[in-house]
């Protein structure tokens, strides 16, 4: 992602840089509220559009004059986020408001702009109708080229992008193969691709197979002020996300590519999740919505937990959703520099407080102090190779029987539940279809049994496992299949009755008078 140009979305706050940025990555990454001050950490994507491949930066509003003391911690880091977003953009894209028209933060954002030496192309937003192009044409007094926009609609977007586009660099695209070949491309993607290769020697298929090896997602989750952001910074060695003692500083999942031990992550540092009747704010339901998200597309969930405060509710809630989305996981119990418990004597406290986590990987680290940090990358890429894994029919239906055997199952009724076999159907959740004489007789305690039996037989510490059962299709003598099991109790025999449209209803007789 760093050897491609980038763009940067800089203003005032509450212009619309966020919902520019949402239009161009065509998708709702950011969160747009009419509300000042929602985006304070920098979001990057990468972005292929018009045959161009390149990075999309949106940053927080800045919020003072030059010169003006920052209130608080958040305010200087969002400032300083968009100060380093800029030191790295190849174009900067200044969002105005047209029907506002100019403001003094305007003024300032430009006199930011000048002194980094950025291109810079003018997009004047909320211009919704051709009449409030007339507004746009105040700007142009920046020195700057001004496009009359509206992220909203996505009016001038196109025309805004190309002249984005005017300063990118332009990439010569080494040749693969014979001297004659004709086969270099000229868009963005083949040129990124090819300068890519530090040798001149990758070939078109290795490429392809450069892009299928994709980068392990790894979402760091855990309740407020847990540390997670200061977990991140600490693995990427740089201030890259915004670290305030005050709840709430991260809204938006934030993306952060990384390479570690020669595989690559991309970390998504997510917001901290409040209890619901707690959330008093639009944005705060929407940052709920997005963890939800940042967990459902990662490969591994790193849930932190404050050793400090130990495991509460929403700890509690947050390894639930991870558990119901079938998602692998480790667990990390940071600020480990501050506890005086030994770590065996902690991990089996913990493993009581969360017991339906027990089987996940436990690493104690001090984000402060940088102990055992880099071992959170190990074994989460661990965890994910793990989860990937297709285990054979034989030695997967072996340890099942052995566990089926080895513990009487409880099951409901007279008639025992009997397994017969299984199957691997999926993997990332790992998902294991078991065919048994009535699925309606295995209890949940049973099921997660067998979960931990195969974590132990294959090394599945903290994958997720899911479990299909089936009835198994029983034949007659003449090839017809038999009728499925009998209802286990009235209730299902009256939903049976009704369905085969036996079933009648009694009119009472009306009393004579």
């Amino acid at each position: 992602m760093n050897d491609l140009p980038s763009i940067a979305i800089v203003g005032r706050p509450n212009v619309g840089k966020s919902a520019l940025f949402n239009r161009i990555v065509r998708r709702r990454v950011a969160i747009v509220y009419d509300e000042a001050g929602v985006t304070r950490d920098r979001l990057e994507r990468e972005v292929e559009r018009d045959g161009r491949r390149f990075v999309l930066a949106d940053t927080g509003g800045i919020l003072a004059l030059d010169g003006e003391r920052i209130a608080d911690s958040i305010g200087s880091g969002v400032r300083a986020q968009a100060l380093a977003a800029l030191s790295g953009a190849n174009v900067a894209v200044l969002v105005v408001d047209a029907a506002e028209g100019i403001a003094p933060l305007d003024e300032e954002v430009c006199r930011l702009l000048r002194k980094s030496g950025v291109p810079v192309v003018v997009a004047a937003n909320k211009a919704d109708n051709p009449e409030l192009d007339l507004h746009a044409s105040e700007f142009a007094r920046f020195g700057y080229p001004v496009y009359p926009v509206s992220a909203i609609h996505g009016r001038g977007v196109a025309a805004l992008l190309e002249a984005c586009y005017r300063h990118f660099p332009v990439l010569e695209v080494p040749k693969c193969g014979d001297a004659g070949s004709d086969a270099a491309a000229t868009d963005g993607d083949a040129a990124a691709s090819a300068a890519a290769d530090d040798h001149g020697e990758a070939c078109d298929g290795e490429a392809r197979h450069e892009r299928a090896e994709r980068p392990t997602v790894v979402a760091i989750a855990g309740r407020p002020n847990a540390g997670k952001s200061s977990l991140v910074n600490r693995l990427l060695k740089t201030e890259r996300v915004l670290v305030s003692d005050v709840p709430g500083t991260t809204r938006d999942p934030i993306d952060v590519p990384l390479e570690y031990g020669g595989r690559r992550f991309v970390l998504v540092d997510t917001a901290g999740v409040r209890r619901e009747a707690r959330v008093d704010t639009a944005v705060e339901r929407y940052s709920r919505f997005r963890v939800q998200d940042a967990v459902e597309r990662a490969d591994v969930v790193v849930l932190v937990i404050d050793c400090e405060r130990g495991p509460g509710l929403l700890d509690r809630q947050l390894a639930g959703m991870v558990k119901k989305l079938g998602k692998s996981s480790v667990l990390v119990v940071n600020k480990w520099d501050l506890s005086k418990q030994g770590e065996s004597e902690y991990g089996e406290w913990l493993a009581r407080e969360l017991p339906f986590m027990a089987h996940c990987p436990l690493v104690f680290v001090s984000a402060r102090t940088g102990r055992n940090v880099g071992r959170v990358l190990s074994v989460a890429a661990h965890v994910a190779a793990a989860s990937r894994q297709v285990l054979a029919t034989g030695p997967l239906n072996r340890c099942l029987q052995e566990a089926y055997k080895s513990n009487a199952v409880p099951g409901e009724g007279a008639k025992p539940l009997r397994m017969h076999y299984a199957v691997q159907t999926g993997f990332a959740p790992m998902r294991i279809r078991v065919f048994v004489n009535d699925p309606r007789r295995m209890p949940a305690s049973f099921e997660q049994f067998l979960a931990n039996r195969l974590r132990d037989a294959f090394d599945l510490a903290g994958v997720g496992i899911e479990f299909q059962f089936r009835a198994r299709e029983r034949k007659n003598p003449d090839g017809t299949s038999k009728a499925p099991p009998a209802p286990a109790n009235l209730r299902e025999v009256r939903a049976a009755k009704k369905a085969s449209g036996k079933s009648r209803r009694r009119r009472r007789a009306m009393p004579r008078g």
